[in-house]
């Protein structure tokens, strides 16, 4: 039995003045990515100094303009990549970059001499809160662990002090969501006075949900309630660095956003430690389908898992939100045929938002392709299969035959697996187009007799055709050109056939444009029926050809 009962609840938050579940997210918070510094310290393979150079510059092309770019201090690499950004001029005026220190002088300045040029720089201190780190692995009580933010904090102050350029003050309570609330506010408090922010030079105050201990609400509750209890807070920047240990580390980005932090640190995708931080495109990305601007040029995903996956070495999950190789795809029936209708209604009523079935955003709105949204498997129904053939091919099935041949790729299926479009196509050819054998329509005159003043019919057709092979040709007369030719074949071989439904279309448009027709054809005698589909630059013969197609089909060819 699993033995839940080794678990505690962490407590929530007595804290009935919360205001946040009333709010909703209007705009961007401050976006500072963390990928070279914490998504890279959680790599197999952690980036060289070209590489990060390169993820640095990407990271700018789309819009950051804080980027914590690692732990100078902990890291010759990590050093000489901060060396190369000032010595290469790599930071705009408008970029900030961010180093992470702990609280030791040797540290701070190292990590001083690292930042040397910088025109501003955004200095983060930190050191371990929690109750359960204070017992086991510092053995400090309260007070012992508020002297050492305080001693970081004066440190970075007075090398501050001779330093050229503008430098922001970070501090960081780790592990914020394993500390009492109360103590939280007391050390952030003391951080804050100790170092003196004014509305016009602020300091960031971060809260790490380091590990997350409990759901996203609990943690909206703590950040709403540090904010109430925060210090000079119009001098404060709010920031929050969520994990992902329960998988929620988006959902309580978003609450914490709602609840009053300012600013996010994440990174591309979540990489980091464990389960990983909180994805930032994830979160971007749910602000623009909801027609907020995320203020991030991410309007090319696939560069994005380009360099993720290539510099971090790692692969995005097909199921990945907006990202992953599946997420624009359906392979259920009815969501394939609620994707068809909805992208249909779309151009027939030229709406300019975007609303279609299962697609929150339009895929070609992030570079992604309308291609793949569809595939086909045992699992598709009649509306995948035509969306297919009318967004890769142009044929626009009937909605009567759509069932008749989903049936024989639905069969394909399950034997192989999913059905590429090429497939599919290639089997529609074959039951419906090239559907010539054992009678093969071969040309067609039509002659109109509508100016004699005796006959039944106003159209007399001559059809050449094949007949097992042996050139034939029979004439008829009916009303109209399809009637004509059935009248032919029923007295030609002795059949009763009737034309159920009838329907065409343009294939392509131009001077040198196509027809496609769709004949539904009853055999009168068993009262089985099938589609024929033929294709023309003349719709007359099209449709004689969807005829002949459907009647090969029905086997009446052989009677």
């Amino acid at each position: 039995m699993l033995n839940y009962k080794r678990y505690r609840k962490n407590p929530v938050v007595d804290f009935p003045e919360r205001t946040w579940p009333n709010k909703e997210i209007t705009k961007a918070p401050i976006w500072c990515s963390v990928d070279l510094r914490d998504g890279n310290q959680a790599l197999i393979d952690p980036m060289v100094v070209n590489e990060k150079i390169e993820f640095f510059q990407y990271l700018v092309k789309i819009g950051f303009k804080e980027i914590e770019v690692g732990f100078p201090s902990a890291s010759q690499i990590e050093y000489d990549f901060m060396r190369q950004l000032v010595d290469r001029k790599m930071l705009g005026d408008d970029i900030v970059p961010q180093v992470l220190t702990q609280c030791r002088e040797e540290l701070i300045k190292r990590t001083f001499e690292s930042i040397e040029g910088c025109k501003q720089a955004i200095v983060h201190i930190y050191n371990s809160t929690s109750t359960l780190q204070r017992d086991v692995v510092f053995h400090m009580d309260k007070p012992e662990i508020i002297d050492i933010a305080l001693k970081g904090t004066r440190m970075v102050k007075e090398y501050a002090k001779n330093f050229p350029g503008k430098i922001i003050l970070e501090y960081s309570p780790e592990s914020f969501t394993g500390t009492e609330l109360d103590f939280a506010a007391e050390i952030c408090n003391a951080v804050i006075d100790e170092w003196g922010p004014t509305p016009d030079n602020k300091m960031i105050i971060n809260l790490p949900s380091t590990v997350e201990m409990t759901t996203p609400n609990v943690y909206a509750d703590r950040i709403e309630w540090m904010s109430a209890h925060m210090h000079r807070r119009d001098s404060v920047i709010l920031s929050i660095h969520p994990h992902n240990d329960r998988g929620t580390g988006v959902a309580s980005a978003e609450l914490a956003l709602l609840a009053g932090a300012d600013r996010v640190e994440g990174t591309l995708f979540g990489n980091g430690e464990r389960t990983g931080n909180v994805d930032i495109m994830n979160i971007a990305y749910n602000m623009f389908s909801q027609g907020v601007n995320p203020e991030l040029e991410i309007e090319n995903v696939n560069e994005a898992i380009d360099i993720y996956e290539r510099l971090n070495k790692m692969e995005i999950h097909p199921r990945h939100p907006y990202a992953g190789k599946l997420v624009f795809t359906a392979f259920s029936g009815s969501h394939q045929d609620a994707i068809n209708k909805g992208v249909a209604a779309m151009k027939e009523r030229n709406l300019d938002h975007w609303e279609v079935p299962y697609l929150p955003i339009d895929p070609a709105d992030i570079g992604r392709e309308y291609e793949p949204i569809v595939r086909i498997n045992s699992q598709s129904g009649k509306g995948g299969v035509a969306f297919v053939m009318d967004t890769y091919f142009g044929f626009k099935i009937p909605k009567g035959m759509q069932r008749e041949f989903a049936d024989v790729i639905q069969a394909i299926s399950e034997k192989q697996g999913e059905v590429s479009p090429e497939t599919v196509m290639e089997n529609f050819r074959e039951q419906y187009l090239e559907k010539k054998e054992p009678i093969h329509f071969r040309a067609l005159k039509v002659e109109d007799l509508s100016d004699e003043v005796e006959t039944e019919f106003d159209t007399k057709v001559r059809v050449t055709y094949t007949d097992h092979g042996e050139d034939k040709v029979f004439e008829a007369a009916g009303n109209g050109p399809i009637d004509a030719v059935k009248h032919g074949l029923q007295n030609t071989f002795g059949i009763e056939i009737k034309v159920l439904d009838y329907e065409e279309h343009a294939l392509q448009s131009g001077s040198n444009s196509q027809a496609a027709a769709y004949i539904h054809l009853l055999d009168s005698k068993t009262g089985e029926a099938t589609y024929g589909v033929g294709v023309s630059s003349n719709i007359t013969r099209a449709s004689v050809r969807a005829v002949f197609s459907a009647l090969n089909r029905l086997g009446l060819g052989d009677k």
